[in-house]
């Protein structure tokens, strides 16, 4: 019976650390999350966590309608060499963001 209860508790523990490493990777940057996940098996990530709303609340923001959206750069898609800041469109023409896999 003892040997039941230290199991137990030791997989609660070994599920409250991945946990805790899970939901502070998806604390970091994309680039560092990225990375992090690379090396993770996605079904225990999205199978064994509630992974899906760690994600919308680690990623929840603070804008709201009407607010100017904050500054950031990207890799051009030509020749992913040169970089385009959001900056740089503010006020001369309407800016789409398309994230994802559109082919």
């Amino acid at each position: 019976m003892k040997w039941l209860v230290r199991g137990g508790l030791f997989l609660v523990t070994c599920y409250i650390v991945l946990f805790g490493t899970v939901l502070s990777a998806m604390l970091q940057p994309p680039e560092r999350f990225g990375t992090f996940m690379r090396y993770m098996p996605m079904p225990v990530i999205w199978g064994g966590l509630p992974a899906s709303h760690m994600w919308l609340w680690a990623r929840k923001g603070t804008l709201s309608e009407g607010e100017v959206a904050p500054d950031f750069s990207l890799r051009s898609a030509k020749d992913r060499t040169q970089r385009v800041s959001l900056s740089s469109y503010r006020g001369r023409q309407p800016v789409v963001l398309v994230f994802g896999s559109y082919t």
